[in-house]
C-alpha cells in the first residue's frame, strides 16, 4: 500500500483562497477612508487618557453607540484636555487601526459644546442678516480679471500664508504687482485691523483683485472671518475678491460673500493670476493658427490675382485688336479718299502762285501762270486762254 495515495486532494482547499488578517484590515481601512471625508461628530467623552507622548486616547459615545478616538499631539497642542463626560464636537477622519483591527476616529479638532453655543448663535444671526441683504446671493458674484496687473493682499505680514501667496504669484505671473495691506488675522483687535485694511485697499484704484486670507488654524482662530462687519467689508470691495481662510474643510462668512472662495492661500494666488507657461503656449498656438490662416489667405489671394491678371490681359488684348482693326478700316477709308489716289488715276490739280486750287475757268485768264500738280510732281504752266464750259 502506498501511503501518499491516501492524501491526494480532490480539489482546492480553503487555504488557496483565504486572506490574511492584515489583508482584511488593510482593505477595510481603504474602504472606510475612501468612503468618508473629514466630518464633524458630536458625542460625550469617556475613558480619556493622555499619554507621555502627548497623544490623547478616548471614547466618544452617545445613547446608541460609541467609537474609539485618537488625537495626536500635533493636533491637541494648545487645547485643554476634556473632562470625563464633556459633550464635544470633533472634526475627525474615520479609519481602521490595523494593529488592533479596530474602527476609530482620528481627531483633528475638538471643541466643547458649551464653548460653541454662543459662537454658533452669533454665526447664524450674522449669516441670516447677510442673506437678508442679498450678500449671499450667488448671482452677485463677479468674475475674476483674466490678466490683473495689481493684486492687493490683506493678511498678516508674519504668516506663512503671505510667503506662499507671493511665491505662487511670482512663479505664475512675474509681471503682477503685489500690494500687502497688513492686518492681524486672529486674537484681540484683529477685527478692527481687518476692517481698516479692507477700507484702505478699497481706496487703491490700481488694485484689480483683492485676496483676503490666512493659513489654517483652530476653529476659534478663524472666527474673526465670521464677523458680520468683516464679511460686509469684503462684500463692499470695489475689485473682485478672493477669500482664502483656513484649510479646505473650513468655510467662513467671508468665503460665502467673496466673489471666489479658495481652499488655501496658495490656491487663491493660483486663481488670481494666469499661468505664464499656459499663456505662452496659448499665444504660440494662436500664432501658428494665425500664420496658417495668413498663408492660406495669401495663397488664395495670389490665385485670385493670377486669374484676374489673365482676364485683364485677355481683355486688353481684345481691346487692342479691336482698336487696331478699327484703325485699319479708317486708314483704308482715308487712303481711298486721298487726293493723291485721285491723281494716280490720271487727274491733275491746278494751283495759282499762292498755292490755292484753281477751280473755275475765270481764274485762267490769258497768260495767267499756274502750277499743275500731277501724280509725280508739279508742272509750271501759263494759260493761253479759256472759254466757259469748254476747253482752254
Amino acid at each position: 500500500m502506498k501511503a501518499p495515495d491516501l492524501f491526494v486532494s480532490a480539489g482546492p482547499g480553503p487555504g488557496d483562497r483565504a486572506w490574511t488578517v492584515a489583508d482584511v484590515t488593510r482593505r477595510a481601512r481603504q474602504l472606510i477612508e475612501g468612503g468618508f471625508t473629514r466630518l464633524w461628530v458630536r458625542g460625550e467623552v469617556t475613558g480619556f487618557k493622555a499619554y507621555r507622548s502627548g497623544h490623547w486616547y478616548f471614547t466618544l459615545r452617545d445613547q446608541q453607540a460609541q467609537v474609539r478616538c485618537v488625537m495626536w499631539r500635533s493636533d491637541n497642542l494648545g487645547h485643554a484636555a476634556p473632562a470625563e463626560g464633556t459633550q464635544v464636537f470633533v472634526e475627525a477622519q474615520p479609519t481602521v487601526w490595523d494593529e488592533r483591527g479596530e474602527f476609530r476616529l482620528t481627531v483633528r479638532q475638538l471643541v466643547p459644546m458649551d464653548a460653541t453655543g454662543p459662537w454658533q448663535r452669533r454665526l447664524e444671526q450674522a449669516k441670516a442678516a447677510l442673506e437678508r441683504d442679498g450678500l449671499l446671493d450667488p448671482s452677485r458674484k463677479r468674475p475674476l480679471p483674466a490678466f490683473p496687473s495689481c493684486v492687493g493682499v490683506v493678511t498678516s505680514p508674519d504668516g506663512a500664508a503671505l510667503r506662499d501667496m507671493v511665491s505662487v504669484l511670482r512663479r505664475r505671473w512675474p509681471a503682477v504687482e503685489v500690494l500687502l495691506v497688513p492686518a492681524r488675522v486672529q486674537g484681540e483687535g484683529a477685527e478692527g485691523e481687518l476692517l481698516q485694511a479692507l477700507a484702505r485697499v478699497n481706496r487703491l484704484p490700481q488694485v484689480d483683485v483683492v485676496i483676503v486670507g490666512r493659513g489654517g488654524g483652530a476653529r476659534e482662530d478663524l472666527w474673526v472671518f465670521n464677523a458680520e462687519r468683516v464679511a460686509r467689508a469684503v462684500a463692499a470691495q470695489r475689485a473682485p475678491t478672493i477669500s482664502a481662510v483656513g484649510h479646505e474643510t473650513d468655510v467662513t462668512l467671508t468665503d460665502l460673500v467673496a466673489d471666489h472662495r479658495a481652499p488655501t492661500p496658495s490656491a487663491a494666488a493660483e486663481a488670481a493670476v494666469p499661468d505664464r507657461a499656459a499663456v505662452a503656449q496659448l499665444v504660440a498656438t494662436l500664432a501658428r493658427r494665425l500664420g496658417h490662416g495668413l498663408s492660406r489667405r495669401t495663397a488664395l489671394g495670389r490665385e485670385r490675382l493670377d486669374r484676374t491678371g489673365d482676364r485683364l490681359e485677355a481683355a486688353m488684348r481684345w481691346q487692342l485688336d479691336d482698336r487696331a482693326n478699327r484703325l485699319g478700316r479708317l486708314a483704308a477709308g482715308l487712303d481711298a479718299l486721298s487726293p493723291l489716289k485721285v491723281l494716280q488715276r490720271g487727274y491733275a490739280v491746278a494751283r495759282d502762285e499762292q498755292g490755292g486750287v484753281m477751280k473755275r475757268v475765270a481764274q485762267f485768264g490769258p497768260g495767267t501762270p499756274f502750277r499743275l500738280t500731277v501724280s509725280d510732281g508739279d508742272v509750271r504752266a501759263r494759260a493761253a486762254g479759256s472759254q466757259p464750259g469748254g476747253h482752254s
